[in-house]
């Protein structure tokens, strides 16, 4: 299994290759984009200017996530990796809106594009660059659990619709000319941008969503709580119970609490050797998981006893089944 640092390593790597990605692609786009006068390959520039900007504070995140707690993050830094996300979704919002404001002046005044052929030659390029980027993304985003990453690589598989929406648009214009000089489709480059910037805000909708609902503290998807409580029950019947089960999130760190009853008579060694077995447990399907377990007695002489005030419940017998 991979260590911590091993696994911060990966991800600072990853930030650091969409950085620089975005980086060259923003100089080559906004170049072309002024040269041949094209509000849609200039919108593609601030396009992944924002995605730049998303990869610094994801190399940011992800350098923070990974430091260990202290006095004063006692839970650690997960967090700064959803703040990152939500940073990132609003910052998409915005690029989406400068967008829209200048394809409509563009609309309203629309100008000649110069060899729109250079566009459609920068946005294969960006295609080509940001398909690559966003699966290593993608790849060690899920591996690693990283919101960052994740949030970073959906960034750029935008920017890869989008440029090919462009790209579409550019070619439309080009081959237009050759066949129909008279006919003016410069109307199709600032909607275009539109059509970009509509892409954006819906990515950025859905992007808000995943990345803000650890910060207000949800509880873990049912599959991995269903999970949870699988690995707590393959230790009945010396667990006589289980209540008050507890998850939330922070960045890749899971946060796990539950009270379990067990035979009164238990001593405190063999019940703090029960919990760190059931820690182990969680820990094997979800490591780095903060588990906190409350352990305590039932006085039932069996645990199918009607009577007992601490038996299992009919969704941890089911889970029990399920798990033996």
């Amino acid at each position: 299994m991979e260590n911590s640092e091993a696994r911060d390593k990966r991800k600072s790597n990853a930030a650091l290759l969409s950085v620089f990605s975005n980086s060259s692609l923003v100089a080559l786009k906004l170049v072309v984009g002024v040269m041949i006068g094209s509000i849609s390959v200039i919108s593609e520039a601030i396009h992944s200017g924002m995605d730049l900007l998303a990869a610094v504070i994801a190399l940011f995140a992800v350098r923070t996530s990974g430091k260990p707690a202290d006095e004063d993050h006692p839970f650690g830094h997960g967090k700064v990796e959803n703040i990152s996300g939500t940073v990132e979704a609003m910052l998409i919002f915005l690029a989406a809106a400068w967008i829209i404001f200048e394809a409509i002046k563009k609309l309203r005044n629309p100008e000649q594009l110069e060899e729109p052929m250079w566009g459609v030659a920068v946005m294969l390029i960006s295609v080509a660059a940001n398909i690559f980027v966003s699966m290593r993304l993608f790849k060690v985003g899920e591996e690693t659990d990283s919101m960052a990453l994740k949030a970073d690589a959906w960034h750029l598989r935008t920017d890869v619709y989008t440029s090919l929406g462009v790209m579409v648009g550019l070619a439309i214009i080009l081959v237009g000319g050759l066949i129909a000089p008279d006919v003016n489709l410069q109307w199709v480059d600032p909607l275009a941008a539109i059509a970009v910037a509509l892409l954006i805000i819906r990515t950025a909708y859905h992007l808000t969503v995943e990345a803000s609902r650890d910060l207000v503290d949800i509880r873990l998807p049912d599959d991995e709580v269903e999970e949870i409580r699988k690995d707590i029950m393959v230790f009945a019947p010396t667990i006589r119970g289980i209540h008050k089960l507890r998850t939330r999130k922070a960045g890749a760190s899971r946060f796990v609490e539950f009270h379990i009853k067990v035979d009164a008579s238990m001593s405190v060694d063999e019940s703090h050797r029960l919990a760190d077995m059931i820690t182990c447990s969680i820990k094997h399907h979800y490591p780095g998981s903060m588990v906190t377990i409350h352990i305590e007695p039932c006085n039932c002489a069996i645990v199918n006893e009607r009577s007992c005030g601490c038996l299992l419940s009919d969704e941890d017998k089911r889970a029990l089944i399920t798990k033996s």
